[in-house]
């Protein structure tokens, strides 16, 4: 009996920890009652899978059927020439970089492609042909159109006049949708960038013609024996990812705004807590806020609220996972049930009464997870169905788009009577403050006459503020669920470093109870504390969603125009950093960041390193050429003293890292500083 209870217990697979896996206690507790339900999550998972060792180095090609051919690099590192190569002659080098760009052009794609459907509603609302969408953000309109080339005021009878409005959103829509597949000449966003950066993009032959032709050569070139030589490869890794960051995902972001407003900060929760045993809860998931949007209409209806209390609920409580969580937390208001890993989680609560999915970060596991519960899983993008017999699809359209959400709302309340009586709702929730984009920020930091950064110039120059980080990101179940994030982002603040964030860092930091502005005092160093107490400001600013990266890009364009801290991005005392990075639009991120001027630092591991002379290309080489270079370290402290020596070297150069009596400096006084 005793042989057979061990080989029993040999084959039981092994479960994760709780309290290893997560800092988190609503996250532990929920792992833990998955495993009393014998129900696997991605923690047990992570558990039970090892990663491949040469995958994670990058060092294995699979783009033809001769492989895969797996380069390990040999014991004890390489010493001397390195002779690996794959069937076809391939080096170590080449496939590495082969890999790296496939992992850019996935990552540009998926975004563009959010930013092209967000083009195309856009489009569909300046033609009046539905609705559901209007343009919400006039100002916000009148902003960008000069940026595609669109004029918003027209000369007649001797005047200048405004140009109708409707006009301008037609011709921005034109515009913009033909970003994606244009002839001829560059993207329009490119010219935002300070003009030093543009010069250098010119320079070096990387400006993007048209977003699909940037990611279409990239699988061009990295078929079998196309593209042989890792340095022309990045080449074009820059370009896609160019076309991403200062393409797709800014495109979408200002659309976004146009459409359903441009964020600013407002007061929510974070955590699975935020769902209610006496409501119908709706989990909205993914990142096209074209769905969420109308959700959240429809959801807010006295009709449907009414309805709700027909069937016994007290009301409808919407809750966000992942970006789609960032996106109607910072117009809205609308709380952040969780991050990344979470999602299985949700459902696990036994509260849940419909999950609605989009595109992006969505597990195919939810099916799995919701037939052991009540819960509705409903997808609703043509090109992100599931295979399993219990989900429903409902396509969404934006031409019927407030139908689709009603029959979504109504599906999730219909369903409440459905719900078991083992609910557990884990008692864990954080304030937090989001909605900081581009234009609250310049608001906060500037006032509403000044219209410029220079007020967080001014306290970068004397010193209370030491520098600038963007911490963004998602969750890998490879490391302890929100911990990198966590001491990263406390780590910068302590230091007096202020943090932008996006994504799922920005949840993260929620749940930590860092969005607050009484998190200042608790957490930050005597200047940042000082300068949040002033304005009234988190130390942690929340952005967006990870296509509103932009927004970041464009903050620092904004610090460069206000003067006193150099003429580029890549002067600023500013640092980027994805502690716990998963996917291959991470890479795409931190590829247009690093080509943008910034230094960027990624936790866990970069698929470069078994190639370690492609991986000093990316470390070392890039800085040369565009100002911002790759940089990698698993340990949260040490990834974020990295940053901070980077932005202590930045204001070294800048002659700004003595401590000097505070005055008020006006832009003469900056501009002499750069002299």
């Amino acid at each position: 009996m005793a042989e057979i209870n061990k080989t029993a217990a040999a084959k039981a697979p092994k479960l994760a920890d709780p309290i290893a896996s997560s800092i988190d206690k609503s996250t532990q507790e929920l792992i833990a009652r998955a495993q009393q339900l014998n129900i696997d999550t991605v923690f047990d998972r992570a558990a039970q899978m090892k990663p491949c060792a040469i995958g994670l180095q990058g060092i294995c090609c699979k783009n033809c059927a001769m492989g895969p051919c797996r380069l390990p690099l040999p014991k004890g590192g390489i010493d001397g020439e390195d002779t690996r190569k794959g069937l076809c002659g391939a080096t170590a080098n080449t496939i590495a970089a082969r890999n790296f760009a496939r992992m850019v052009a996935a990552g540009a794609a998926a975004h563009s492609d959010h930013g092209r459907c967000v083009a195309e509603v856009f489009m569909s609302a300046a033609r009046k042909e539905t609705e559901a969408y209007k343009i919400k953000d006039t100002n916000k309109l009148l902003a960008v159109a000069p940026h595609f080339g669109v004029a918003t005021t027209v000369e007649a009878d001797g005047a200048v006049q405004d140009r109708n409005i409707d006009e301008i959103a037609l011709e921005v829509a034109e515009k913009a949708l033909n970003e994606w597949g244009k002839a001829e000449g560059e993207l329009d966003y490119l010219k935002r960038a300070p003009a030093p950066l543009y010069e250098k993009w010119t320079k070096n032959g990387v400006k993007p013609r048209n977003i699909d032709r940037e990611i279409v050569e990239i699988m061009h070139r990295t078929h079998m024996g196309v593209d042989q030589d890792y340095k022309n490869i990045v080449k074009q890794c820059t370009r896609a990812s160019l076309a991403d960051g200062w393409g797709g995902s800014m495109i979408a972001t200002d659309l976004q705004d146009v459409l359903f407003g441009t964020p600013y900060p407002l007061q929510s929760e974070a955590n699975l807590g935020v769902l209610k045993e006496d409501h119908v809860n709706i989990i909205v998931h993914g990142h096209e806020p074209v769905l969420s949007e109308m959700i959240v209409a429809m959801s807010q209806k006295p009709e449907m609220i009414e309805y709700a209390k027909s069937k016994g609920a007290k009301g409808i409580q919407l809750g966000g996972i992942c970006c789609t969580a960032n996106e109607i937390f910072q117009r809205h208001g609308v709380p952040q049930a969780g991050t990344y890993l979470q999602q299985e989680l949700a459902i696990i609560t036994g509260a849940c009464d419909a999950m609605v999915v989009d595109i992006q970060c969505v597990f195919q596991n939810l099916a799995n997870v919701a037939k052991c519960f009540h819960t509705k899983l409903i997808t609703t993008h043509p090109i992100a169905k599931m295979e399993q017999e219990n989900v429903i699809h409902i396509e969404f359209d934006e031409h019927h788009a407030l139908e689709d959400a009603e029959k979504i709302v109504r599906m999730a309340i219909d369903n409440f009577k459905n719900r078991g009586s083992e609910v557990m709702i884990p008692q864990y929730k954080a304030s937090a403050i989001g909605g900081f984009s581009v234009e609250s920020v310049q608001y906060h930091l500037g006032g509403t006459f000044r219209g410029t950064y220079y007020t967080l110039n001014d306290n970068i120059i004397n010193g209370r503020i030491r520098g600038v980080a963007g911490v963004v990101g998602c969750n890998n179940a490879r490391t302890r669920h929100n911990e990198a994030h966590i001491q990263v982002v406390k780590e910068l603040i302590k230091n007096d470093v202020i943090v932008l964030t996006t994504g799922c860092n920005g949840i993260a930091c929620a749940m930590e109870g860092l969005l607050t502005p009484e998190s200042a005092a608790v957490h930050c160093g005597p200047g940042l504390a000082e300068v949040c107490e002033t304005v009234g400001i988190p130390p942690v600013l929340h952005m967006g969603s990870c296509v509103d990266n932009s927004r970041l890009l464009l903050a620092a364009t904004e610090v460069v125009k206000a003067g006193g801290l150099g003429k580029d991005i890549c002067d600023l005392p500013l640092a980027g950093s994805a502690p716990e990075w998963m996917s291959e639009k991470a890479i795409s991120i931190g590829h247009y960041f690093v080509s943008s001027g910034v230094y960027t630092v990624f936790g866990l591991h970069l698929p470069t390193s078994g190639a370690p002379v492609f991986h000093d290309y990316l470390s070392k080489e890039m800085e040369k050429i565009y100002g911002g270079r790759w940089d990698l370290e698993a340990d949260p402290i040490k990834h974020a003293q990295m940053m901070i020596a980077h932005i202590d070297k930045k204001r070294k150069e800048l002659g700004i890292d003595k401590a000097r009596e505070r005055v008020l400096m006006d832009m003469a006084d900056r501009q002499a500083l750069e002299g």
